[in-house]
């Protein structure tokens, strides 16, 4: 059986690649701001404070939490949801080092 694609690049780019893709939503993004600027764990404000439909913003929480960039905690028939803080500073670090890289062309 041959290779699939993800498998002829390194690590670290197919690293990239996903948070990339993920963070290429404005929503994700926007919800990521909502969470970095409170600061603390969210329970269902998102919806209200975002403005997209509830399963739209489960759905954008869910590939958040799928790539690790946030964590969910159960509070009674709530699930709270704040930024992984040692993601976040692996997210910061692999995105600093690709973008650092100088390019050499002509």
């Amino acid at each position: 059986m041959g290779l699939t694609k993800s498998e002829i690049f390194t690590e670290e780019q197919n690293e990239i690649a996903a948070l990339a893709k993920v963070l290429g939503h404005p929503a994700r993004i926007a919800i990521l701001q909502n969470l970095i600027r409170r600061n603390t764990c969210v329970c269902g404000d998102l919806v209200a404070d975002i403005g997209l439909a509830q399963p739209t913003i489960s759905q954008h929480l869910k590939e958040l939490k799928r790539i690790g960039i946030i964590k969910g905690t159960i509070e009674g028939t709530s699930v709270c949801y704040c930024i992984d803080e040692n993601k976040w500073s692996s997210v910061q670090h692999t995105m600093f080092q690709f973008f650092q890289s100088n390019p050499n062309c002509c």
